[in-house]
């Protein structure tokens, strides 16, 4: 009996102690989720939090209640390498400083414009509808935009370190929830979710 209980319990516990450390990535949300009724203009409360670990962007707001609630989330490319962007060309996304979100400075009409990946396909369309532009201190171009002729990287890691969605997801983005001024905050890899973020997941499904 005895020995029977050792066994069960050595082919329970991990082979070595780095098993239990190494941490477990999520899988890549594919599907755009977002409430039933979207509002018919921004409301100018939301704010987005983007998760580099889950390749998602997901948009929060306050009900009825005054409780804060999941209202759309998005699958997004981020940048190509991970880690918290250093310099320019170093093809990864920023990530905001703890209580410090970056904001949305600008909603521009990206729809005519270009960019040469170099990768053969020349000067091609690349930004979707609209790019949202990021205020991210030390940095400069970081935005969140469409992903013309890029699709495919939805979700994925294969940005210059900008925050690309699916064409029709920044339409819906931009005409139902963004605003000037809109509090974006960018987390690392290993980043967990925000403390009340469940409770606002939970809360939209009510």
């Amino acid at each position: 009996m005895v020995h029977q209980l050792f066994l069960i319990l050595a082919m329970l516990l991990p082979l070595n102690s780095s098993a239990t450390s190494t941490p477990i990535e999520a899988a890549p949300v594919s599907k755009t989720i977002q409430q039933a009724s979207l509002p018919a203009k921004p409301t100018g409360t939301a704010f987005i939090v983007i998760s580099k670990r889950d390749l998602t962007l997901t948009v929060y707001d306050r009900n009825a209640a005054g409780d804060t609630v999941m209202v759309a989330q998005f699958p997004c490319c981020m940048g190509k390498n991970k880690g918290n962007k250093q310099k320019r060309g170093d093809m990864r996304t920023p990530e905001s400083p703890k209580g410090k979100p970056f904001k949305i400075t600008m909603i521009q009409d990206a729809s005519t414009w270009k960019h040469d990946f170099h990768d053969g396909r020349g000067n091609i369309k690349a930004y979707g509808h609209w790019f949202l532009r990021l205020e991210t201190p030390g940095h400069k171009g970081i935005g969140i935009h469409g992903s013309t002729n890029n699709e495919k990287s939805v979700p994925g890691r294969a940005s210059e370190g900008c925050i690309r969605l699916l064409d029709e997801d920044i339409i819906t983005l931009k005409k139902h929830f963004a605003y000037v001024g809109m509090p974006v905050t960018i987390q690392a890899e290993d980043a967990a979710p925000l403390p009340w973020e469940p409770r606002a997941r939970q809360a939209a499904t009510k």
